[in-house]
């Protein structure tokens, strides 16, 4: 008998001699555990994580009072059929273990509201988890899971799914039938496409399917009015369904690494969205209706292949960051001196030959990036830009607020290691001699 278990054993019989309700053994090097655990039936609340248990005793099927129970990051590759005695159990944590399949009898844990699998090995998911009604929370990020089951349709108290990280190819209709759901993880899978039962989710709020091979949305997706989150970035989305706008609670959207072409006008629906990904796409425009984003703060459009920004961005009152780097941009409507909150302004690696005389009207600007472009001359409203420099410490290592390099400027290098407003002035010198 070694020191670890005779430890958990010692423990063991104190919690029986004086009828304890919990019992704690985390941690505590644990390779197996003794079967006298099921003389604790008072017992309501145990702790067996970060062991190295790989079976649990069937003895444990006797600790009918148990409630919360956490096996999380031991060994363990199956589950003893008597797990399913313990049917007052509303708190099972199996992160972090090597299970491969669970024993059906896991569908009597009928009274679980919270169930964690993931990082396990599960390459199915037992059917009679549909037998879980009172099931609040589902983990089952990073496992290697196909599909899920059809069953999954019955547990009409959910409100929270984690499959992130698996190898899913796609998600059963029922999935449709969760109309409880709030929050739905199925990003890292292999999803072409979606159910359009996925429109049934009216309580829906966040819906994470980044990194995928979804080609399409279904247009049903316009039917999640209390969305508050989407991300499908990193898929092969070569269009955005029209519907999209009228999601109406939508705080911010990313689409990033796809290739759309363009933006369907009725995104100007989105009335409160707050921050916009579309960087790494193929757009050639950005619509006029994105002047209608009046809440907008965040926009990111870099690596695409715009050629203009509408006249309408200077229309967005809470703009403070605009991301356009690599595309293929040779000016700047001037209308983006209307930008009474932008700080953050990144132009570089386009075309520009010139900068708007409107630029100066950017009195909360502290940060711009306009290299590699063919800028040769600066507009002298640019001296009024006096908030340039971040003033943040902890972002001194990015620059001094000011980036001009890789233009026609014919200044010396050394001159762009100089605090901003000296680098604008000896630019501005410059042309004038």
């Amino acid at each position: 008998m070694d020191q670890a278990y005779k430890r958990a054993l010692e423990k063991i019989e104190k919690a029986y001699r004086t009828g304890a309700t919990s019992l704690n053994l985390r941690s505590h090097q644990l390779s197996m555990l003794p079967p006298e655990i099921g003389k604790l039936h008072n017992l309501t609340w145990l702790d067996v994580a970060y062991n190295q248990l790989s079976v649990l005793p069937p003895e444990i099927g006797k600790l009918q009072q148990l409630t919360w129970l956490d096996l999380r990051s031991n060994q363990l590759r199956m589950l003893p059929p008597e797990i399913g005695k313990l049917q007052e159990l509303t708190k099972l944590d199996l992160r972090s273990n090597q299970l491969r399949i669970l024993p059906p009898e896991i569908g009597k844990l009928q009274k679980l509201t919270f169930l964690s699998l993931s990082y396990n090995q599960l390459h199915i998911l037992s059917p009679e988890i549909g037998n879980l009604h009172e099931l609040t929370s589902l983990y089952l990020y990073r496992n290697q899971l196909i599909t899920l089951p059809p069953e999954i349709g019955k547990l009409q108290k959910l409100r929270w799914i984690d499959a992130s990280d698996n190898q899913l190819m796609s998600v059963p209709a029922d999935i449709g039938k969760l109309e409880n759901l709030k929050d739905l993880y199925l990003r890292d899978n292999r999803l072409k496409n979606l159910p359009a039962e996925i429109g049934n989710l009216s309580k829906l709020t966040t819906l994470h399917l980044q990194n995928n091979q979804l080609v399409m949305l279904p247009p049903e997706i316009g039917r999640l009015h209390n969305l508050i989150k989407l991300y499908v970035g990193d898929n092969q989305l070569g269009t955005l369904p029209a519907e999209i706008g009228n999601l109406s609670k939508l705080t911010n959207l990313y689409v990033h690494n796809n290739q759309l072409r363009i933006l369907p006008s009725t995104i100007g629906g989105l009335q409160i969205l707050g921050v916009l990904y579309v960087r790494n796409n193929q757009l050639i425009t950005l619509p006029a209706e994105i002047g209608a984003l009046q809440n907008l703060s965040k926009l990111s459009a870099s690596y695409n292949q715009l050629r203009v920004l509408p006249p309408e961005i200077g229309s967005l009152p809470k703009l403070r960051e605009l991301h356009v780097v690599s595309n293929q941009l040779r000016t700047l409507p001037p209308e983006i001196g209307n930008l009474p909150k932008l700080a953050y302004l990144d132009v570089s690696d386009n075309q520009l030959t010139t900068l708007p005389r409107a630029i100066g009207e950017l009195q909360n600007l502290r940060e711009l990036y306009a290299q590699d472009n063919q800028l040769s001359s600066l507009p002298p409203e640019m001296a009024k830009l006096h908030k340039l420099n971040s003033n943040n410490p902890k972002e001194a290592w990015k620059s001094k607020g000011l980036k001009l390099q890789g233009n026609k400027f014919g200044v010396p290098e050394e001159v762009y290691q100089k605090e901003p407003q000296e680098i604008i002035q000896y630019i501005l010198d410059w042309q004038r001699s």
